[in-house]
């Protein structure tokens, strides 16, 4: 993400002095030439765009393959499972889109929950490595990224209640949105529900770990 040029021969592309046209031609005389102009000062480098690994997100009906592979994922049978939110590219689930309220009855803010074993170990890693606290001590510092992360927010929020309205975690998001980093099972979860530019923190939390998994290459 993070290029030498030769410089220029003292002798070439100077100014022919009383020369109207304005334009440069080699000089063939040292005692003539008169000596170019520095270069200017090369522009600012345009921040980089992330390369998010995409998932599938374009098959969300749930088979009962699908909820076998979750009993899989997650040992235990998933619960209040209203789609699959991102497949690999092999067609297993990555995220489960869950409803707000379970089937017992509970409250359940976690609209987008990571299955994937290889993503949820990933995000593990990074949450030992202290990348919560550095995320969360950027949301202080970069009002851009906060704001970007606000929408997050809001996202999260609204396609939480088109599945319905839970009074108990209204306004309520996760992962800790919007103003600190808590959870990144919760971001990459959401980044790959949402695809790429909606939940910053998670489409650099997917980049962070692409080295040992991404989910356009299935390690299924």
């Amino acid at each position: 993400m993070n290029d030498s040029h030769p410089a220029a021969s003292d002798l070439e592309n100077v100014q022919v002095p009383g020369n109207p046209s304005g334009t440069t031609t080699a000089a063939t005389d040292s005692t003539d030439a008169v000596p170019a102009a520095p270069a200017a000062p090369a522009a600012p480098a345009t921040p980089a765009v992330l390369a998010v690994p995409q998932a599938d997100r374009s098959r969300p009906e749930v088979t009962p393959e699908d909820l076998e592979v979750l009993q899989e994922q997650l040992g235990r049978p998933a619960r209040g499972v209203v789609g699959i939110a991102a497949r690999c590219v092999c067609g297993r689930p990555l995220v489960v889109h869950t409803a707000p309220r379970l089937p017992d009855g509970t409250p359940f803010p976690t609209t987008y929950y990571l299955t994937s074993p290889g993503a949820v170990a990933g995000a593990s890693t990074l949450e030992a490595n202290s990348v919560m606290k550095e995320m969360s001590e950027r949301l202080t510092q970069d009002e851009e990224l906060a704001a970007a992360y606000a929408r997050a927010h809001e996202h999260y929020l609204a396609a939480r209640e088109s599945l319905g309205h839970v009074e108990e975690i209204a306004g309520i998001s996760a992962g800790g949105m919007p103003v600190r980093v808590k959870c990144l099972h919760v971001l990459v979860g959401h980044a790959l529900a949402a695809g790429p530019g909606v939940n910053p923190l998670g489409d650099e939390a997917l980049v962070m770990i692409s080295g040992s998994w991404r989910a356009d290459r299935c390690t299924c």
